[in-house]
């Protein structure tokens, strides 16, 4: 790959790669992968086949390279697969460049995976991912919180939870296309979070974003299917069941899941009665932001299922 496919010279990559794997190793070849919107995710091979991921930001001091360093290394004290970080950098005047260097991670997506595998095996996968989350949900804190160095906490979930959307719902309440009575009826919503998704539990570790493309699957040494890798967090210390409600709703995960999960943490009847949908509602919001008009849909049909209870 040319230094102008990734906009980052070779030098500089070349420069980060020795400073980790030793003056001996050689860059011998980029690659592109998918990665954020704001910063550049790059392969970086080896001449003695070492590789690694590279996520960087040009000309700026990016805070997201160390929060991730900060949760990976969380994550994998809680016993998840997930990349080591080799090593982190904030961007100077000297040298404006921000990245995090974290080991490559093999295996295919969740979503390639259940094309590839058997029923049997599949369900296999289902049932590791399953104890993977509820081995991550027994890590709790005393209060809720983004996790990252010194984040601050909430002792309110309702309160912590609308912190985290109120600026999304403002931008995606001027939706040209979002009907007004679904405008209001989410209004209502927001205004009511206490009552409607307080709970008796603790806050729990979260990754936040457990989706199909952050999970990384392979065989063993044995042929046997397993996780392999979870990866991009955004961690926070949460009510557990908002991220399995993130699960469901992105169909990461089948019955078979759900019936192991549930041999570790019981969901409540609150839970698929009401909380699920709120829990649904909210990223959906986000993703109208993000997405746009394709989006605008399953909103109005959660907001609407919403309507029974608000």
């Amino acid at each position: 790959m040319s230094t102008a496919e990734s906009d980052i010279s070779w030098p500089v990559l070349r420069r980060i790669v020795q400073n980790w794997a030793g003056t001996s190793a050689e860059l011998v070849e980029v690659r592109p992968l998918h990665g954020g919107c704001i910063n550049t995710t790059l392969c970086l091979v080896c001449s003695d086949g070492r590789r690694a991921v590279i996520k960087i930001s040009q000309h700026r001091v990016d805070h997201s390279h160390s929060r991730e360093a900060y949760q990976l290394n969380l994550l994998r004290t809680a016993g998840l697969p997930v990349p080591q970080v080799y090593a982190w950098s904030l961007g100077t005047l000297d040298d404006p460049l921000s990245y995090a260097l974290i080991e490559f991670m093999p295996g295919i997506t969740l979503a390639e995976a259940k094309k590839r595998c058997t029923a049997d095996e599949f369900e296999q996968i289902q049932q590791h991912l399953a104890e993977l989350i509820a081995h991550m949900h027994t890590r709790t804190a005393d209060g809720y919180m983004r996790v990252m160095e010194n984040g601050a906490a909430n002792f309110s979930w309702p309160g912590f939870y609308r912190d985290i959307y109120d600026v999304i719902w403002k931008e995606a309440s001027r939706h040209e296309h979002l009907p007004k009575r679904i405008r209001k009826q989410i209004d209502r919503v927001h205004d009511r979070l206490d009552r409607l998704i307080s709970h008796a539990d603790r806050p729990r570790l979260l990754h936040w974003d457990m989706w199909s493309t952050n999970i990384l699957c392979a065989p063993n040494g044995e042929g046997q299917w397993h996780i392999s890798a979870v990866l991009d967090p955004n961690c926070k210390f949460a009510h557990a069941e908002a991220e399995i409600a993130y699960m469901e709703l992105f169909h990461t995960v089948t019955p078979a899941f759900m019936k192991c999960y549930q041999h570790h943490f019981r969901l409540p009847s609150e839970y698929h009665q009401m909380r699920k949908t709120i829990y649904q509602l909210y990223p959906m919001i986000n993703h109208l932001n993000l997405f746009g008009q394709e989006y605008l849909k399953p909103v109005v049909a959660l907001a609407e299922k919403t309507t029974a209870w608000v």
